[in-house]
């Protein structure tokens, strides 16, 4: 296998410019991303920056990466695990795309349960809005923690129960088939 020559060298890296030119991402980004290890460079005798091309793809997955939502740290840990020196493969970004698909479902399921109940109780504790001592009597929620607890998404925390499609008025026994304790508080409040 012969050497490349320092042309040939030059045509397979991309200076700070180029990449920030080719990538759409700042020149200052791109330094923020090398000094918290997500990409890597290579120093010229001037000082200069280079960068191999497949950090081109490395920036484009951080992009891609942090705008649904995941944090730098476990993108870094993501990319340490790529090989060096070559351009990832698609094999290689399915497998991290993968790592993160139940934590992006979690997200999703948080993101629908915003949009479906931004106007009701979102179990705050506030009690200040005329719902909310319906939906969430006595801070109920409050005794599964701080914050918004029916927007919060926890694995350990089941999901709301919401009547089935159906059931209403005059699903049974006792008016509308559910007493106060086994319906969800958007429900109860809908029915008071």
């Amino acid at each position: 296998m012969r050497a490349m020559t320092r042309l040939e060298h030059r045509k397979h890296e991309l200076t700070v410019g180029q990449l920030a030119e080719r990538s759409g991402v700042a020149v200052s980004a791109l330094h923020f991303y090398e000094a918290k290890g997500l990409i890597r460079s290579r120093r010229t005798a001037g000082n200069q920056r280079r960068f191999t091309r497949d950090t081109l793809r490395r920036v484009s997955f951080i992009k891609v990466s942090q705008r649904v939502g995941i944090p730098l740290a476990d993108i870094r840990d993501a990319l340490a695990t790529l090989p060096e020196e070559r351009t990832p493969t698609v094999a290689d970004w399915a497998r991290l795309s993968d790592l993160w698909r139940a934590d992006l479902d979690a997200r999703i399921r948080q993101l629908e349960r915003l949009r479906d109940d931004l106007t009701e109780c979102i179990g705050c504790g506030c009690l200040s809005i005329g719902k909310c001592a319906l939906a969430n009597p006595y801070d109920r929620l409050g005794d599964e923690g701080p914050g918004p607890r029916r927007l919060l998404v926890d694995a350990a925390r089941p999901e709301p129960r919401r009547a089935p499609q159906g059931e209403g008025e005059d699903g049974g026994e006792g008016g509308d088939g559910a007493s106060e304790d086994d319906c969800d508080p958007v429900s109860c409040a809908a029915r008071s």
